[in-house]
């Protein structure tokens, strides 16, 4: 069923719970009041119905069908379409899970269209009920508890991130051979959750821009300031990802690049020691008929010392320059 829930609000309380959108539709002509409907991966014709009610954009409409969307704000006449890119953290795989939520908000009406299975909006709508003096706002106060919900589940993904981020900085000097492919696959997450919350920045700075104009009440104006000193400091923290994360690379790069000339280092100087030994021992095995101590008797015993001696003379020499 993808009508998840679906209300009617006078004053700021609950007065009816439709069991279908025509009901919801009739009883907002005859009583008034807000509708707030509640959408979860809704079929087409759902869509189209609330658009055939309120009047909604068909290119809004057509975004909100086809999802895959940016965060971003448009307004069309009196009606504000929204797009928000909500997250959570999956502690099981270590992993950042991005959702997509559509609100349509207008003179009595919001619409929510749900892409994934954050934001809880079943919380969002409890905690309104709970405050019918915020609820009366209108839609806006709607919008704005949403605006809080995402932003406030932005907060578990941050502390995900960064204890990520402290597993990589220990593993990176254990010399972890996995610590690249995690650093890479972080790092693009860190960006994917930029691009979810950097737009709201300017969101919400153009909501503030029209309140005066859309005569938001002065409430919901200093909630919303609230919202956007939060969204403030989550996109700073996802800088700081970022950056930390692109010096983690730096560093591991230099790394990889200093084991590699530690093992060039050691793979050169056993092959010193053992190139040594093998070149005294080819020159005396090439039977010419006249060669120099070929007919001592302490010729081969002397071979050998001095293979021995040039073999550990180089040994000394690596370790204490500790190439070995």
């Amino acid at each position: 069923m993808t009508l998840i829930d679906n209300g009617v609000y006078v004053g700021g309380k609950r007065t009816d719970s439709p069991a279908n959108l025509d009901e919801t539709y009739g009883l907002m002509r005859q009583r008034g009041g807000m509708a707030w409907i509640g959408f979860y991966r809704p079929a087409e014709e759902d869509v189209l119905s609330v658009q055939r009610e309120f009047g909604l954009h068909e290119l809004a409409i057509e975004d909100a069908l086809s999802g895959h969307q940016r965060a971003k704000l448009e307004r069309y006449g009196e009606t504000l379409f929204v797009v928000l890119r909500p997250a959570r953290y999956l502690d099981e795989v270590e992993m950042v899970e991005f959702g997509e939520l559509h609100v349509f908000v207008g003179p009595d009406f919001v619409v929510t269209v749900r892409h994934a299975e954050s934001p809880d909006l079943a919380q969002v709508r409890k905690r309104m009920e709970q405050s019918p003096e915020l609820l009366a706002l209108g839609p806006q106060a709607v919008l704005y508890a949403i605006l809080d919900q995402v932003v406030d589940e932005y907060a578990p993904v941050v502390a995900g991130l960064e204890n990520d981020i402290d597993e990589i900085e220990d593993e990176l000097f254990r010399g972890d051979p996995e610590v690249s492919r995690r650093i890479y696959q972080l790092h693009r997450e860190v960006l994917a959750f930029q691009r979810a919350t950097q737009p709201l920045d300017d969101m919400l700075a153009a909501l503030e821009r029209g309140a005066e104009k859309y005569h938001v009440p002065l409430e919901l104006q200093r909630r919303l300031r609230d919202v956007h000193d939060h969204v403030l400091r989550v996109a700073d923290r996802a800088n700081a990802f970022r950056a930390l994360l692109q010096n983690a690379l730096t560093v591991n790069a230099t790394l990889v690049a200093q084991r590699q000339n530690e093992d060039m280092k050691r793979i050169s100087s056993w092959a010193a020691i053992l190139f040594a030994p093998t070149l005294v021992g080819a020159v005396y095995g090439m039977n010419f008929r006249e060669m120099p101590e070929l007919r001592w008797a302490w010729g081969y015993p002397l071979a050998l010392a001095m293979m021995v001696a040039i073999a550990v003379g180089l040994y000394v020499a690596f370790k204490r320059n500790k190439w070995l």
